[in-house]
């Protein structure tokens, strides 16, 4: 079963926001944010602006 995971990490003065696929690609912003809401928000922004990455992670559950 495939799963993305949602982030934030500390960095800095606040949070790093970071997407992880089941395959183990991880993306990670290079802002950082106040709280851990905010950068899980950005996390969940930034999967959005990959249509192609969900395109594929679509494909992969329909070929296992």
């Amino acid at each position: 079963m495939s799963s993305v995971t949602l982030s934030a990490t500390p960095k800095g003065n606040g949070f790093q926001a970071t997407v992880t696929f089941s395959n183990g690609v991880g993306i990670s912003s290079s802002e950082s944010y106040p709280t851990q809401g905010e950068a899980i928000t950005a996390a969940a922004l930034k999967l959005l602006d990959m249509p192609k990455r969900l395109e594929e992670f679509d494909a992969t559950e329909i070929d296992t």
